[in-house]
């Protein structure tokens, strides 16, 4: 988990990361936000120090969603945050806020990201050619710190039957869709149908960039971020 001290006055933003990775995937974003917001970064589970699963039924999006909620309680308490996800975290994030439970956020954060992520193309092979595949596209992502293989591959399974689509006009809360108009593993109609579906979106595309924004496109995301952040009314949530 990555964090940085809380100040009064200052935002808190529970971050999530994709399916590769780990809260490390959010450590640059983390760094450029510095002097306007503080990061919550969890690990979900078969990540780094997280708990592991048994078999693909513990990688629904429903448990992680649980485990949210449970690190939400213990650490946001009755604090105004932002919910923030890149990619798969995007997917963790609509089905936290379409459960109801735990803390609520006051704006929402989604990079990368799919209502659908089983039509995204992120993996095509089955059994050990889906591990290798895992590997590769680590490779190809250049993630540092990624996830173990066999919960990438489960998470996978179970993403097939996700579709938050029917649920985006229940999200009230004011949101930033930040998409690479190059990203080969969510194409940019995957933030079109974010950003049709939730009534107070607002999508920010970075041309040239691919799926890696928080990585390759740093200063670009945290510069949308901050602008976001600093619009949002601090309330404290009762």
């Amino acid at each position: 988990m990555t964090r940085k001290s809380m100040d009064a006055g200052r935002m808190t933003v529970l971050a999530i990361h994709g399916i590769q990775g780990t809260s490390a995937a959010w450590t640059s974003v983390v760094d450029a936000c510095a002097a306007h917001a503080d990061f919550i970064c969890p690990n979900l589970r078969g990540r780094a120090d997280a708990i592991r699963g048994q078999d693909p039924e513990d990688y629904r999006l429903a448990a992680y969603s649980q485990d949210l909620q449970a690190f939400a309680n213990q650490r946001i308490h009755a604090s105004p945050f932002v919910l923030a996800g890149w990619s798969m975290g995007v997917s963790v994030a609509l089905e936290y806020l379409r459960q109801k439970n735990g803390p609520q956020p006051c704006g929402l954060i989604l990079i990368s990201g799919s209502p659908r992520p089983g039509l995204a193309p992120w993996f095509s092979q089955q059994g050990d050619r889906l591990l290798a595949e895992i590997a590769e596209r680590e490779e190809r992502l250049k993630l540092a710190v990624a996830a173990d293989h066999q919960a990438v591959a489960w998470t996978w399974e179970r993403l097939q039957e996700v579709d938050h689509c029917a649920s985006l006009a229940d999200i009230r809360i004011p949101t930033l869709i930040i998409h690479g108009d190059a990203d080969p593993d969510s194409p940019l109609e995957h933030a079109r149908w974010l950003s049709e579906g939730i009534p107070s979106a607002q999508l920010h595309v970075i041309a040239g960039a691919g799926h890696s924004v928080l990585t390759e496109n740093t200063n670009e995301v945290a510069q949308h971020i901050q602008a976001f952040i600093a619009n949002l009314p601090f309330q404290e949530r009762t």
